[in-house]
């Protein structure tokens, strides 16, 4: 027969609020620089096909739009 429980599985566990909040903060930057990151790809290969830019030309703009996130991100 299945036991009943009348409380939760864990009672009175200590939480480690300061690794959580480290946790979240690694998250949010991750999250950040990941959508900088595709961003500045999608307008790299934006210029790169859809202008005569090329190749070379759509890597140039993903590394300037990178580089000019990071400065403005921080």
């Amino acid at each position: 027969m299945a036991e009943h429980h009348t409380g939760p599985a864990e009672v009175g566990a200590p939480m480690d609020y300061k690794e959580h909040e480290q946790t979240y903060s690694m998250f949010l930057a991750a999250a950040k620089y990941g959508t900088l990151f595709l961003v500045a790809l999608l307008l790299g290969m934006a210029a790169g096909f859809f202008t005569g830019a090329g190749f070379l030309g759509g890597l140039v703009v993903l590394l300037i739009v990178f580089i000019a996130g990071l400065v403005l991100l921080r």
